[in-house]
């Protein structure tokens, strides 16, 4: 293989990836704006569009693109759930909701890491272990804005169903894509 051809092939390679954040970045951007009625409170697809990213991307590109899309909000961009009624920036990373995002970047990595040729039952195992994640960090830093004895009502409890059937969504939908790829050899 020539010099010429490697350099075309990264150069490929390397748009290949930046295309890939950015279309992932801009996907947890959209789910994070989209509000669906549920009891108890209404739910957006961040859950489901990170797990399913980071499941069919890989760690990789998973934490790339969850990176971009907290650095563009970092930035000022209004890609937070609630934004920018609720703030933007860095204040909004500050402030209640900060420790899920964070969990939402470790967990990113893990599902990528973890839940590569699984089938249903070991992705879905894993997601709720990175969902578990997402939670400890989230509720940690809540707990700077939240009386303790109002925590688990506050930034758990509301959001519990609809984020394990999030979950149990993703982990059908990386299961069925698996099979599909499989498929196709």
């Amino acid at each position: 293989m020539s010099l010429l051809s490697l350099q075309r092939s990264h150069l490929h390679l390397t748009w290949h990836t930046i295309a890939l954040t950015i279309l992932g970045a801009t996907a947890i951007t959209i789910s994070a704006k989209v509000q669906i009625p549920f009891w108890p409170v209404p739910m957006t697809l961040h859950t489901f569009a990170i797990f399913l990213l980071s499941a069919l991307l890989g760690p990789r590109l998973g934490v790339a693109a969850m990176l971009t899309y907290l650095g563009t909000g970092a930035m000022g961009l209004p890609v937070f759930s609630g934004s920018p009624e609720r703030g933007i920036g860095l204040a909004y990373l500050a402030g209640p909701t900060g420790g899920y995002l964070f969990g939402y970047l470790v967990a990113s990595g893990l599902v990528g890491w973890l839940a590569k040729g699984l089938g249903w039952l070991g992705c879905l195992t894993v997601m709720f272990a990175a969902l578990g994640v997402v939670y400890v960090a989230g509720l940690a830093w809540l707990a700077l804005y939240v009386p303790n004895s109002m925590l688990l009502a506050a930034g758990l409890t509301p959001f519990l169903l609809g984020d394990l059937l999030k979950v149990a969504l993703a982990a059908t939908a990386v299961s069925g894509a698996n099979q599909f790829k499989g498929s196709l050899k």
